[in-house]
């Protein structure tokens, strides 16, 4: 049977729709000789050449900025950031310009610009290379955030955002960048060069009635090994894996609460203020009388992320367990 990692996801993604697209360039630190530090752009220096394939200096605004001119100029930029911890430097070039340019130009100019931004723990990486900053980007008008945390998602989320008008920041999961995905239908989407999943719509993983378990990105799998133990003790658990982080997909969400009543909401990043809380807000003023329970959240500490307790700080199974536990249970 077939086997496909998100990196390799991302690459094959990125070679087909540079095929059909000659805009499409690929620009960022190591990009093109060392095929990026995750190997998730090795092999497309090769084919295509250093015209579309550009290696910059290790410099997030300059790479950022670069590629935010241009998507204005007609090309389709994909500038991809070493690391989440690294992308600060740039967040003026993503939110001060990229998010802004379609409304400060009433619809005159685009910005179709995808950023890849390999984020989170789970490799030992410590606190300066295991962050998750995805609030800072859902709470920016303007911006389209994804965040697989399968290979086929990050195929099918990947065209869909190459093939758009609007930027995109597609938050990758690096601790799922070798993980290999044994099915047939994942290496088929992988495969399949018009696969594409629309934006804005969670993916059912489990069907449950008694909670809601709501994940993204690398914690979408400690949610579903959490939602399988909790099947062996009788809570039956619906789990949704946003994909979309912005615009999410509040009908599923919503809906499925409606059902069962109670809600867990995991997310890596630290606790206060973290995307979480939005859903926990969206909760409370749309589903207040469906629940019969706190909406508990399952996240990292509000500390520096911590390289030698880094399996203390990630959510694994057994705390998301417990939070299932806890809102059955009340």
């Amino acid at each position: 049977m077939a086997m496909t990692t998100l990196a390799e996801a991302v690459r094959d993604t990125l070679a087909q729709e540079m095929r059909r697209d000659e805009s499409i360039v690929v620009m960022g630190h190591a990009v093109g000789t060392m095929g990026g530090v995750f190997h998730a752009t090795e092999g497309l220096l090769q084919e295509f050449g250093e015209d579309r394939v550009i290696d910059m200096p290790l410099d997030e605004g300059g790479v950022v900025g670069a590629a935010v001119g241009m998507a204005l100029y007609g090309l389709r930029p994909v500038a991809e950031i070493q690391l989440a911890d690294f992308v600060y430097p740039g967040l003026d070039q993503i939110i001060s310009e990229a998010a802004k340019l379609r409304y400060r130009s009433g619809g005159q100019y685009r910005c179709p610009l995808v950023v890849r931004i390999p984020y989170g723990g789970g490799v030992g990486g410590g606190p300066y290379q295991s962050q998750s900053p995805e609030a800072f980007f859902t709470h920016t008008p303007g911006l389209v955030v994804v965040a697989p945390s399968t290979a086929a998602d990050a195929a099918g989320l990947l065209r869909t955002a190459l093939r758009g008008e609007d930027p995109v920041v597609l938050m990758e999961p690096k601790a799922l960048y070798g993980v290999a995905a044994a099915a047939a239908e994942t290496a088929d989407a992988v495969a399949d060069d018009q696969f594409a999943l629309p934006f804005g719509v969670a993916a059912r993983l489990r069907r449950g009635d008694d909670v809601t378990l709501v994940a993204y990105g690398a914690m979408v799998h400690p949610a579903q090994q959490a939602a399988e133990q909790a099947a062996a003790h009788g809570v039956e658990v619906d789990v949704l894996d946003l994909r979309t982080l912005m615009p999410f997909d509040i009908g599923a969400l919503l809906e499925s609460v409606a059902k069962t009543g109670r809600a867990v909401l995991v997310q890596e990043a630290p606790r206060s203020c973290g995307y979480a809380a939005e859903l926990a807000a969206v909760l409370a003023e749309k589903a207040i009388f469906h629940l019969q329970a706190p909406v508990l959240r399952v996240t990292g500490f509000d500390t520096p992320f911590s390289h030698a307790a880094e399996h203390t700080y990630v959510p694994d199974s057994d705390r998301v367990l417990g939070a299932i536990r806890a809102v059955a249970e009340f």
